[in-house]
């Protein structure tokens, strides 16, 4: 039996990733990444940078990607619960400008793969939340980019909460869905 069950949806490329847990009353243990059972699930990126972001309730964080130095993401939260989220922006894609979301939380431990051609945004559920990812290629604050979270052209479903949604004033700026021509991700 693997430690993995990868779990495809209607959106190439995206795979939720539940890991087995052993746990007992001294509490347990999990991979969280193995190089050859994401290969075998379709899984070959090589990671090259781990990030690890702590936000509170309401915080909005996205929907970004990056212009050059596309980035995959394989992400999880270790403490709290976010509703995480990618929309498809590889123009070539059948299910360009869809999006999927899921819970993520340190009680689920439920991972999400978010391969490059995508833009990807999560919504902190809980009072506090701590995020940590890992990235298929370095940051490149030059080539920043992102979509409007409530982009209505996209229409992502959010959780309702019972707080004020908290943005970056850079998450404020970004350009409407049907603005951008995504030329970067044709290659995706």
């Amino acid at each position: 039996m693997g430690k993995f069950e990868f779990i495809k949806n209607e959106i190439e490329g995206l795979v939720v990733i539940k890991p087995t847990v052993f746990g007992d009353s001294r509490g347990f243990f999990m991979e969280t990444f193995h190089k050859g059972e994401f290969a075998a699930a379709g899984i070959t990126a090589e990671f090259v940078q781990d990030n690890h972001s702590k936000s509170t309730k309401g915080v909005l964080r996205g929907l970004h990607f990056q212009k050059e130095n596309t980035q995959g993401k394989l992400v999880r939260v270790i403490k709290g619960e976010v509703y995480d989220v990618a929309v498809d922006c590889r123009p070539n894609s059948k299910t360009f400008g869809q999006w999927y979301g899921v819970t993520l939380s340190e009680e689920n431990k439920v991972q999400f793969y978010v391969p490059e051609g995508f833009a990807h945004g999560f919504l902190v559920l809980s009072d506090e939340a701590e995020f940590v990812y890992k990235c298929t290629d370095l940051y490149n604050p030059k080539a920043e980019g992102g979509i409007p979270y409530n982009d209505e052209t996209v229409n992502v479903q959010w959780p309702e909460i019972d707080c004020e949604i908290k943005l970056s004033d850079k998450d404020k700026l970004h350009t409407p869905f049907a603005q951008q021509e995504f030329e970067w991700f044709r290659k995706y």
